[in-house]
């Protein structure tokens, strides 16, 4: 499927934020920006850049903002994408058609634009050497191909990976976690992919 085929599909299926997030699209594209489709969303993007995105979800739509952390957000209601996780993404929630404030979201779409065209964005940290939890070090050293698959991703995927078992307090519970993402590693799907 090719990208306008995708993009047809996310705006047009139905969901209970169909009609809000065809509102927010028509907005970007009245922003310049150019349309793409990434991370299974709409990311919007200047000179290659990824700016914002439309996303749809089970209780809430919204727009996000790669580097909204630079952006002045006067109406204050701008959050942390994953708090403790994101540096730069900031997210935009409506809960409700009602509450889509479109002329401020698209005072936001432009400043987040005009902010790339300046060159102001985050610069991602550099992520320390991943420390292996023993359980998924052991599946590696089973198995050269899963081993290879592991080593493949970015060190960021690799500790979303680590973190995801290392966070959990029992061994069982660590177990499973670890069955659950040794066949994301061997098909080359990173463990948040879904959500980016």
């Amino acid at each position: 499927m090719d990208k306008s085929q995708k993009l047809d599909t996310y705006y047009n299926s139905n969901h209970l934020f169909k009609e809000g997030i065809t509102q927010l699209r028509e907005l970007a594209l009245q922003s310049g920006a150019e349309e793409d489709f990434k991370w299974s969303f709409p990311v919007y993007t200047v000179n290659g850049k990824n700016v914002f995105g439309i996303s749809k979800f089970k209780n809430y739509f919204g727009v996000w903002f790669f580097n909204g952390a630079l952006m002045n957000d006067p109406k204050k209601v701008l959050e942390n994408a994953q708090e403790g996780k994101t540096k730069g993404m900031r997210h935009w929630k409506f809960n409700s058609l009602e509450e889509l404030d479109e002329k401020g979201v698209f005072a936001y779409m432009l400043e987040s634009l005009e902010n790339q065209e300046k060159g102001l964005e985050l610069k991602a940290e550099k992520t320390s050497k991943v420390r292996v939890p023993k359980q998924l070090q052991a599946a590696l050293d089973q198995n050269k191909a899963l081993q290879s698959s592991f080593e493949a991703f970015t060190p960021y995927k690799q500790k979303e990976f680590c973190e995801y078992i290392t966070e959990a307090k029992q061994e069982a519970t660590k177990l499973r976690r670890l069955d659950k993402i040794l066949p994301m590693i061997e098909k080359g799907v990173g463990l948040n992919d879904g959500y980016r």
